[in-house]
């Protein structure tokens, strides 16, 4: 990256980073001041979001802090996401993800099945409705911009669609981590793996995940919501090729999607990180020496994912506009609710029914 572009977002950048630090004092001051304790009931990535979107609709933010903002939601986002993997030892990974698979694949065809029978009750557009049953059930923003070529879809559809993800999204990842820890009783793999299916976005999950951990003192529900939603994540590589085979069947059409193009390289990234704790864990044991420095540097490590995370959220709150939303109309909304409460809905039957076996 030249200068040039440094230049460009640094300014974004430093404002979504204030706006963690922001969050952090106000978060203490809560605590501390308020309740008189050293944690607040309101965790610092739920301040720092709920922080941007005031500010982002009270003050319109300049073209060139936009750059900044969008490079932190899209790049130093996948950056705390990978460092999330020094949590976790691959033993775990393995653990989680082969508990999580047989959820994953029942929330996203119950997505699926419903959206195409609401196609008939509601009358928005089919390409609509794939945008958003992708969105709900996969891996958000990143599955819409992926399918959206392939259906031809508009620009306004993919709007609409991606303003259903945030929205629901959002909201879903303020209250879940409340109601994971209620219903659940405080189990934390059985919290983790319905943040991990319910929630649309990568982003969302991760931010969920936090606020379980900062509230609740529970680092496992983090790693098995990351690792779920990571794993959920992949199937982007299946469904969008039989997103286009659905829509396009009985039309002679060229395939305009790379697998390539689409796969979240950023999951590898993750699992790499899990390697590096593993073998450092074996490098710098307490019998070869030197642990303390692996120990403090895993610290380091963990706390700048906690930064980057929070910075991520900050930057997705002052992006959000509210009139903007307002002025889309409401029936794809309606669509993108009922699948959003579908997938958690099924997400929990689906724990109650099947995965108490396996845990």
């Amino acid at each position: 990256m030249d200068s040039q572009k440094i230049i460009k977002i640094l300014p974004g950048v430093i404002l979504a980073l204030v706006f963690c630090l922001f969050s952090q004092g106000i978060n203490n001051v809560i605590g501390i001041e308020l309740f008189g304790s050293s944690k607040s009931p309101i965790s610092t990535v739920m301040i720092a979001i709920l922080l941007g979107i005031i500010m982002g609709n009270a003050f319109t933010p300049r073209p060139g802090m936009m750059i900044g903002l969008d490079f932190t939601q899209k790049y130093i986002l996948k950056l705390g996401i990978i460092f999330l993997g020094i949590r976790l030892s691959f033993e775990e990974f393995l653990k989680f993800g082969t508990v999580a698979i047989p959820l994953i694949i029942v929330c996203i065809l119950s997505v699926l099945i419903l959206v195409k029978l609401l196609i008939k009750k509601v009358s928005i557009s089919s390409k609509m409705s794939y945008l958003i049953a992708i969105g709900t059930s996969v891996c958000g923003a990143t599955a819409i911009v992926a399918v959206a070529p392939i259906i031809e879809a508009k620009k306004t559809e993919v709007a609409y669609a991606i303003a259903n993800i945030t929205l629901f999204g959002v909201m879903a990842m303020l209250i879940y981590p409340y109601f994971a820890e209620w219903y659940f009783y405080g189990e934390p793999v059985m919290a983790g793996l319905f943040l991990g299916t319910a929630i649309h976005e990568t982003s969302q999950v991760a931010a969920a995940g936090l606020i379980y951990d900062q509230q609740f003192n529970s680092p496992e529900t983090l790693n098995v919501a990351t690792v779920t939603k990571l794993i959920r994540n992949t199937f982007l590589v299946i469904m969008v090729p039989l997103f286009g085979f659905l829509y396009n069947r009985g039309k002679v059409k060229d395939k305009n999607y790379s697998i390539f193009s689409i796969f979240p390289y950023f999951v590898l990234g993750f699992i790499g990180m899990i390697i590096v704790r593993n073998i450092g864990d074996q490098i710098f044991s307490v019998e070869n020496g030197n642990y303390e420095f692996w120990k403090t540097l895993i610290n380091y490590i963990k706390i700048l994912a906690t930064v980057f995370l929070t910075m991520a959220m900050a930057a997705v709150g002052i992006s959000i506009n509210l009139n903007e939303l307002k002025n889309m109309g409401y029936k794809p909304f309606v669509v993108g609710l009922i699948a959003a409460v579908t997938v958690g809905i099924v997400s929990i039957v689906s724990l109650e029914t099947f995965l108490k076996v396996f845990l």
